[in-house]
């Protein structure tokens, strides 16, 4: 079967292995094409292709529901529910998105991008369909570094307790997170990665027992026990903890023999009840520098397939913000050494990866588990450390409550980095970090900042780790302004103090974070039409500088807020609130993120489409408060950019 004729997975039905094997074949060629050519996850599609087939065999999608773990392993999925045609797409603009999307494909049962939901998803299912008096299978494919969270094992320990409700978690495991995952429970599954394959053995001692003459074929309940406790001494290591947790246990089996795997999952779907298959795969099979480099090919931008380098940029650029974080940390960690960087298995992304390798002692990685990292901190502030928490905005959604509970309440020292804030571009909406600014913004003793380029955020991270209180720190994905850089010696902020970088009486900006840039230039652009305007950095959204703001407003009466943050209670928001407790009702336009999800496409494309550019924003600004200009719009030169 030619895959590009594949437009529905229950035409895997019937296939030889050998047919299977040739099918696999060319996803691996489809997904290494589009993944080299406009980037996008390597690693772990390539690493379920097998098991993706052997599943669907076994299913007929037309009605059984899987649900893939955080869904960057769910290419192989993506290429044969009908999108090989436009999978070279993948991440672009109206394309094929990275994760499954529900609106997306009818096969894409449940939309995901963060780790560790796909069993509480599919036992949902399961559930629903049995109250409904339904009859389907349900799946959960889950990834042994995602298995760390939290929410995996609160469902399993939920699910674990219904015996009569069929479900099936298929636990691929590949000794891999984005990085190697950490803790108890990964050394526990490397230990059954080494031990040999128990699945059947109940089946066998059951069969050998039937066979006794006086047995008649039948087993007495007796018996039956005496042969699950049989099992279980058999397996003390082996999916002993799966079983005391009241699944059935089968494995670990090879990820990459699909003869195996499908006799496996056909007999999973027998036993009527909670089942763990437990899956071994190698992350980025079948290609070579990706099984040799599991981290650094886990996802990546284009690339030579020949060679498997990255393809270089045409243009230098400075470095990133996660990288200069990254830096500026170890240095006032050898200078503190009650400084920690902990992080939720995101080092390298985070920048917290150059702390690991430059002074380790001085480095934690929680694995998927935001909740715990958060609390953690708080711990460990209690006595004197100073954590320094890296997270993605999106990610420390997840831990809202223990923000709150845990460190705002009992303001507690402890820093948080909020990598990815912002636009952030391909992943789409479960990544775009888009709601920090207003979910921050109303935790109790928080201190809440964004630098405008990568040299303030060397003075915020001093600001931050000085603080007696919470503080938390939003920085964009990508490189910096490209401004000189400090190697040590940076002085911190005064708390909630703005600055003023441009004198205009038109119009007042007052940009957050990222946007000041932008704003700069948006002021160089109605410079040109006749409109003056007053450029505040912000710095600070708790506590903000009302000292400076309410005066210029009052005097300048037309104000424009800019943040790359949703605007429903965000920065905007903030400076109208503060304004109204002052009884100044001004004019004011917000300028950010609209009440709406920001798809996946390359972050310029969905500033544009939101009117988050100093043209876009220069037009509307100049038709919001009406003002009169004979010269058109037209971007700001090099000569007077911000960075110059």
């Amino acid at each position: 079967m030619r895959l590009s004729e594949l437009t529905h997975p229950n035409q895997l039905h019937g296939l030889s292995t050998a047919q299977l094997e040739d099918v696999a074949c060319q996803i691996r060629e489809r997904h290494l094409q589009v993944v080299s050519t406009s980037g996008g996850h390597l690693g772990p599609g390539l690493g379920v292709v097998e098991l993706t087939l052997a599943l669907y065999q076994t299913l007929d999608l037309d009605k059984d529901k899987v649900v893939w773990d955080v869904g960057h392993q769910a290419y192989p999925h993506k290429l044969i529910t009908g999108r090989y045609a436009n999978f070279d797409t993948l991440r672009q603009q109206k394309g094929v998105a990275g994760y499954l999307k529900r609106t997306e494909s009818k096969f894409d049962h449940f939309g995901a991008g963060h780790a560790s939901t796909s069993i509480s998803a599919a036992f949902g299912m399961a559930l629903a369909r049995d109250v409904r008096g339904e009859d389907f299978k349900c799946v959960a494919v889950i990834g042994d570094g995602a298995l760390t969270g939290g929410m995996a094992l609160e469902a399993i320990n939920h699910s674990g307790h219904m015996p009569n409700t069929p479900f099936l978690v298929v636990l691929n495991d590949n000794d891999m997170s984005i990085s190697p995952p950490v803790g108890a429970l990964s050394t526990y599954l490397n230990r059954m990665r080494h031990s040999p394959p128990m699945q059947f053995i109940s089946d066998s001692v059951q069969e050998s027992v039937k066979n006794l003459p006086f047995m008649g074929g039948e087993l007495p309940p007796e018996i039956k026990s005496l042969t699950g406790s049989v099992r279980r001494l058999a397996v003390p290591k082996v999916g002993a903890v799966f079983e005391e947790l009241g699944f059935t246990y089968m494995g670990p089996i090879d990820g990459h023999d699909i003869s195996q795997m499908v006799r496996t999952f056909q007999a999973a779907h027998r036993v009527g009840g909670p089942v763990l298959v437990h899956v071994v795969t190698t992350k980025g099979k079948g290609y070579p520098y990706a099984e040799a480099d599991q981290v650094g090919y886990h996802a990546q931008s284009a690339f030579d397939l020949t060679t498997g380098k990255s393809k270089p940029s045409k243009t230098p650029k400075p470095p990133s913000y996660s990288k200069v974080f990254g830096q500026t940390l170890i240095k006032l960690c050898e200078q503190n050494k009650k400084i920690i960087g902990i992080t939720a298995a995101m080092a390298t992304g985070t920048g917290l990866d150059l702390l690991q390798k430059a002074l380790p002692d001085q480095y934690i990685d929680v694995g998927i588990a935001e909740q715990h990292a958060v609390t953690l901190a708080a711990g460990m502030s209690c006595e004197g450390i100073r954590p320094v928490v890296a997270i993605y905005s999106t990610f420390l959604q997840r831990a809202y409550d223990q923000l709150i509970h845990d460190v705002g309440i009992q303001n507690l020292p402890v820093t948080f980095v909020l990598d990815r804030a912002g636009i952030v571009g391909a992943d789409g909406p479960t990544h775009q970090g888009q709601y920090d600014i207003s979910y921050l913004r109303a935790v109790p003793n928080f201190t809440v900042m964004a630098p405008k380029d990568e040299g303030e955020l060397q003075r915020m991270l001093v600001t931050c780790v000085n603080h007696q209180g919470p503080t938390a720190l939003r920085i964009p994905r990508g490189s910096g302004e490209g401004v000189p850089l400090m190697e040590e010696g940076w002085e911190p902020l005064k708390i909630g103090r703005g600055e003023v970088l441009i004198e205009g009486d038109d119009l007042l900006i007052i940009a957050y974070g990222a946007m000041v840039s932008p704003a700069i230039k948006t002021a160089q652009i109605l410079s040109k039409t006749g409109i003056k305007s007053t450029v505040v950095n912000a710095r600070f959204l708790r506590p903000l500088d009302q000292a400076l703001i309410h005066p210029l407003a009052r005097r300048i009466g037309k104000i424009v807020t800019i943040e790359e943050g949703a605007l429903a209670g965000g920065f905007g928001a903030a400076v109208v609130e503060s304004l109204i407790d002052q009884d100044l009702l001004l004019p004011t336009f917000r300028i950010g993120i609209p009440d709406k999800l920001v798809d996946h496409a390359s972050p310029d494309q969905s500033k544009e489409a939101l009117g988050l550019t100093p043209e876009k924003m220069s037009e509307n600004i100049i038709k919001r408060f009406g003002f009169k200009s004979d010269q058109s719009i037209v971007s700001p030169s090099k000569s007077e950019s911000y960075n110059s």
